[in-house]
């Protein structure tokens, strides 16, 4: 018996209104876009700057609107979640990696990846209990109350990777992990991704410039022309 997908998206298109005075019409990034994501997958999702890859994962992630179609996640149906539904969504299912770190710099490593659990309303003592776990399966249990000034830029993208886990989603969604980090940096980054992914049976989207960590993944997809198509 074939297992259920996912995340299916479903005849997604997502226009930009024209601005008086700026444009001579709408900004389509894609039009009927559908997309099915497996149990257990990492895909990765290639494409030019501008493509609509990090919109694409926005859609995916509730933290956009389709103009039109829909995005199932389960028996969820993102467009009809209100802003905390939305919220609750994310925070419950789905870890979410940016290129740039975003850590709060007033707060600890382990402050920072405990936040997402603290948000929700667990206790401080059990938050912070699992984000030291956490930052020890990130390689960095010796960091535990350094600020995101103290650490590198590999050491900062490793704790939000931790911060996205904690919370233990079904679904990890990263968009260009390593695009800021040097060469040596970004393999140790996106093998630790893989690792994770493997480890803890993750299924995984990623939004990358790096066509040889794409060709690792089990699916490459290339957003092109407002259309997914299989990079072979």
């Amino acid at each position: 018996m074939t297992e259920a997908p996912i995340m299916q998206a479903v005849g997604l298109t997502k226009l930009y209104p024209a601005v008086a005075g700026r444009s001579a019409g709408d900004l389509t990034l894609f039009r009927d876009l559908d997309l099915t994501i497996q149990p257990g997958e990492m895909v990765a999702i290639v494409g030019e700057s501008g493509a609509g890859k990090s919109s694409l994962l926005h859609l995916l992630a509730a933290l956009d609107r389709p103009t039109s179609g829909d995005v199932h996640f389960g028996d969820i149906r993102l467009s009809q979640l209100n802003t905390r539904q939305a919220s609750e969504f994310r925070n419950r299912s789905v870890g979410y990696v940016w290129q740039f770190h975003y850590l709060l710099p007033e707060f600890t490593a382990q402050e920072n990846v405990a936040m997402p659990l603290l948000a929700r309303g667990e206790r401080r003592g059990q938050a912070m209990e699992k984000a030291a776990k956490w930052l020890n399966e990130v390689g960095l249990g010796g960091r535990l109350d350094n600020r995101s000034g103290e650490l590198s830029g590999g050491e900062q993208q490793r704790v939000s990777l931790a911060r996205a886990l904690v919370t233990e989603p079904k679904l990890l969604l990263a968009d260009e992990p390593t695009g800021d980090l040097d060469g040596k940096t970004s393999e140790a980054v996106f093998t630790l991704l893989q690792t994770l992914h493997r480890t803890h049976r993750l299924t995984s989207v990623l939004v990358t410039h790096n066509l040889e960590f794409a060709a690792r993944c089990d699916r490459m997809l290339r957003l092109r022309d407002g259309r997914l198509e299989p990079e072979v």
